[in-house]
């Protein structure tokens, strides 16, 4: 009896399906997907070359009520640039930056894509979008050598925020080199209007050498491999939103930002220090939560994000899975201005020591490695190197000042401990010290930790910067000297990690 009944049920429904009226093409398209409220039909009007920009830019609004054919045109470049200060890398980019050009549709739009490979890349490459519907998200149809050009066509079908990236093998290592960015297709009464918006994306990068190492770096197969960057970053430089670089903002206003993920593996723990995220469309949606404190973004993903700005300072987005922030370079400043607001905040404006070298140049530190390549390295230009050093490693505990907290933290100003020995300083900064010790008569109970993770030229210079600073008198310190010490450690790599 059951199988009667349910054989019945079927036979009812198939009748019911073959009955029915066919649907228009444009409904059924519309009902593909997830975003069912859209304008399908044939584009309108003349072909419109789509704006790219830049990150942290963001192209402006489509402000269109019709869909229409939309020609975005990249090019695919190959070149070095600067990963930290000193330290330069091979990236691989859509655009000419990491990441690669914002593009901005509507929903129902026809988009026309057109792919060069610039002919000094030394790599074919191609491209997936999220964003559309169709084998491999448009990388079947644009594998493109160095010197073409390819180009495809696919429909807008869903609204959001979508990544795209290359497709080509060994896809991990394009993705490392950097070739990754947003495409938004806003939805089709547009995006609600803000004060600014930003774009941003977070990237995890692969090299041979350590984290801030000075010269040109090589990508390391391996270590992407195992998972273990050497950095991660926002817009593929630890400098691209610090200091000057630093976006900028106002008292009262309204932001938005697009932050996506390229990866290639680490899921982004995003967060805005000192803020609130009011509204969070997660996972680069249509819904969305409010009140959000840190959202997390997996790789090949993004988020829209939206706040207000009410206290003027300097505001630090992380990723906080926080050693990626302060010891890979997942950190940006987001500096807003206007009128103190102590009914909502009081206190410091900013917090250098917290912040650490990421609101200074470290320029400097670029001099000194360059110096150190020619012969021509002075203790002058050491100096000035340690100096910016020591304020993002030293300067929290032992004072800008280098008069340490009384009871706490010894001095290293006069410091007859240090300047009685000044090589055991390096083994101190290599292997840390635990115990008591006496400082110009004053003993001190404390922990110094091993800070293996600096470079041999990160510890040479600030300890020069430290041997000659605040009426210290003392010898430079040498990148060998420190190699020679290191060489000697019980973990030589890694200690402080």
């Amino acid at each position: 009896m059951k199988k009667l009944i349910t054989l019945l049920v079927c036979a009812t429904a198939l009748s019911l399906t073959a009955c029915a009226p066919e649907k228009p093409a444009s409904t059924r398209v519309a009902d593909t997907g997830g975003s069912r409220k859209g304008d399908f039909g044939p584009p309108q009007g003349e072909p419109i070359k789509a704006v790219l920009t830049s990150p942290p830019h963001v192209p402006p609004p489509t402000n269109r009520n019709y869909p229409a054919k939309v020609i975005v045109e990249l090019e695919v470049i190959e070149k070095d640039m600067e990963i930290a200060e000193g330290v330069s890398y091979t990236f691989w980019t859509f655009g000419g930056t990491v990441p690669g050009s914002f593009i901005r549709v509507r929903q129902g739009d026809t988009v026309e894509l057109h792919l060069k490979n610039h002919p000094s890349s030394k790599m074919p490459h191609n491209i997936d979008l999220h964003g559309v519907t169709g084998p491999g998200g448009g990388a079947a149809s644009t594998f493109t050598a160095p010197g073409h050009r390819t180009q495809f066509t696919f429909k807008a079908l869903n609204q959001g925020l979508y990544v795209y990236h290359c497709a080509t093998a060994p896809v991990g290592m394009h993705v490392a080199n950097g070739m990754y960015g947003l495409i938004l297709v806003e939805p089709p009464e547009g995006m609600s209007p803000v004060d600014h918006e930003y774009y941003v994306m977070q990237g995890d990068f692969y090299t041979v050498g350590k984290y801030r190492e000075k010269g040109h770096q090589p990508f390391d197969m391996q270590k992407a491999i195992d998972e273990n960057p050497t950095y991660v970053l926002f817009n593929g430089a630890e400098t691209s939103m610090t200091g000057p670089n630093a976006l900028q903002s106002k008292t009262g206003q309204h932001i938005r930002m697009y932050v996506g993920n390229g990866g290639p593996n680490l899921v982004s723990s995003f967060h805005l220090i000192g803020e609130i995220f009011d509204k969070v469309q997660y996972e680069g949606g249509t819904h969305f939560q409010e009140n959000v404190q840190t959202t997390l973004i997996p790789a090949g993903g993004a988020v829209t994000v939206e706040y207000h700005t009410e206290v003027p300072g300097s505001y630090v987005m992380v990723d906080h899975s926080i050693f990626r922030a302060f010891n890979k370079g997942a950190l940006a400043i987001l500096q807003v201005e206007g009128a103190e607001q102590p009914q909502i905040y009081s206190g410091k404006q900013v917090d250098e020591m917290y912040i650490g070298d990421k609101v200074v140049s470290l320029a400097p530190v670029a001099v000194a490695a360059s110096a150190r390549e020619t012969g021509t390295l002075t203790k002058a230009q050491q100096v000035a190197a340690g100096g910016v050093l020591f304020k993002g490693t030293c300067s929290t505990c032992h004072q800008d000042d280098g008069a340490g907290l009384p009871n706490v933290f010894p001095p290293l100003a006069k410091s007859d401990y240090l300047l009685k020995d000044p090589k055991h300083a390096i083994e101190v900064v290599l292997n840390g010290l635990t115990g008591p010790v006496t400082v110009n008569g004053n003993t001190y109970n404390s922990v110094m930790p091993p800070m293996s993770q600096l470079t041999d030229d990160e510890v040479a210079n600030i300890l020069t910067y430290v041997l000659n600073s605040w009426g210290n008198t003392g010898p430079a310190i040498s990148k060998q000297e420190v190699a020679k010490v290191r060489a000697t450690t019980k973990r030589s790599e890694g200690a402080a990690h």
